[in-house]
């Protein structure tokens, strides 16, 4: 990843786990209006690429805060992230809150705003202690205002303080319409289960929020001006956006491809001319399949990992043998080969996992640098016999057979039924389309 640099001097953006040194100004506290200092360190955080945190502290009346901005750009799809809280260990989770994230405790069916709290790099029982604080303000007015919802919040509090001591099980689950919020996932590399991640397309209303556009963009009007004519699609479009990593204007090249023995797909490349960025992105075409797809292969050569894979952004991906379990929505879509995606697994994790932070213990990095080293292996060719593993419940998703039309003797496919969680998941289950 290319780093913000200022008049081409030392980065400006640093990675978490740097040693760097914060900026320091002079800024008025807000209670005693006396001077204070706010410390200012631009940093990379895991899974929410650059932000700006601040950190202000008076030494007169002893007033502390901190906040967090993002300064990166916002992700296609909103996201809601739940965790099982079930004790000590889980409370020391870390998080990040971003400005348009709300969060809910779900057992109490209490749901603190987006506009509450501005962005926060905490851990889960520093939340829930921001929570008790929020609501403990004006206890006492209330008290002797309105003693009967004194009680009923003073119960909320009671409640929140059990679970801030890990004396009773909760969900916490934030909701965030930029998709920028993250719960640590205490498995890696494989999936949490008491982690649930939900991408979701965002209202108009919530792009507004965002300060978005709710026009059609610029991929589909793009796609759109093809009309519905029975041309074949030969030509490749272009149109005008920004570079994911730097934000500087840059065109995305799109193209129709029909892949022969699968399905039309709309692959999309971009190459920043400003930082060297590239990356590319796939959508599927045409209608939903009526069921989902596994496909395993067997790695045997290392032929294998020069297959074509197609990974839509539905995809999971998974190796059993070196403990390697992608979700859904992982990477996106990605057009490249085994070897390919595999790289682009290894630098997604090295770069986006908190294995670096003070709070990560000698056996969690021991473990986390030996699941990379597997990894490595792999990619390299230098570990044959591993299965891979690609499950698509859209069936969206498609890996070369090197003997096609004949059957692939390394690879098999099967069909199966989605599950009704699956479809809700996917929104298909209040999709009606009959009589029209």
């Amino acid at each position: 990843m290319a780093t913000t640099t200022t008049n081409g001097q030392e980065p400006l953006f640093v990675d978490l786990h740097d040693n760097s040194k914060p900026t320091e100004i002079e800024s008025l506290c807000m209670k005693c209006e006396e001077m204070g200092t706010t410390r200012f360190l631009f940093t990379k955080i895991p899974h929410f690429k650059e932000v700006i945190v601040m950190a202000f502290e008076c030494p007169h009346c002893g007033l502390r805060n901190n906040e967090l901005q993002s300064a990166g750009s916002i992700n296609e799809k909103g996201q809601t992230v739940s965790c099982k809280v079930n004790g000590k260990e889980d409370l020391d989770r870390q998080l990040v809150k971003s400005d348009f994230a709300s969060v809910k405790f779900e057992e109490l069916d209490v749901e603190i705003p987006a506009n509450n709290r501005r962005g926060l790099l905490t851990t889960v029982e520093g939340l829930v202690g921001n929570a008790i604080d929020d609501l403990g303000q004006g206890q006492e007015v209330r008290k002797h205002m309105d003693e009967d919802l004194y009680n009923k919040i003073q119960t909320i509090i009671d409640t929140l303080e059990s679970y801030q001591d890990g004396r009773q099980a909760f969900t916490m689950t934030i909701d965030d319409p930029s998709g920028n919020s993250y719960i640590e996932n205490k498995c890696l590399p494989a999936q949490d289960p008491q982690l649930t991640l939900r991408w979701y397309v965002r209202t108009p209303e919530q792009n507004a929020t965002l300060g978005l556009s709710n026009d059609q963009s610029a991929a589909d009007q793009a796609l759109a001006a093809r009309g519905d004519d029975d041309e074949e699609p030969s030509e490749i479009l272009t149109f005008p956006s920004n570079c994911s990593n730097c934000n500087s204007p840059s065109e995305t090249n799109m193209h129709v491809l029909d892949i022969p023995h699968f399905k039309e797909v709309v692959i999309m490349a971009t190459n920043c001319e400003h930082c060297g960025y590239k990356s590319n992105e796939v959508k599927a075409g045409g209608p939903i399949s009526p069921k989902g797809k596994r496909i395993t292969l067997k790695i045997t050569d290392t032929d294998d990992l020069s297959r074509d894979i197609l990974k839509s952004e539905t995809c999971g991906l998974s190796i059993p043998e070196i403990n390697l379990e992608l979700t859904p929505g992982t990477l996106g879509g990605r057009f490249t080969t085994v070897e390919g995606l595999l790289r682009q697994v290894h630098t997604e994790l090295e770069e986006r996992a908190f294995s670096h932070g003070d709070s990560t213990s000698e056996d969690a990095k021991a473990k986390w640098d030996a699941f990379l080293a597997n990894l490595d292996q792999v990619v390299e060719g230098n570990r044959l016999g591993v299965t891979l593993v690609v499950d698509d419940p859209l069936a969206n998703s498609y890996l070369q057979n090197l003997y096609a039309p004949d059957d692939d003797p390394e690879m098999t496919i099967e069909e199966y039924e989605r599950s009704f969680e699956t479809n809700e998941d996917l929104g298909l289950n209040d999709m009606k389309t009959e009589n029209y």
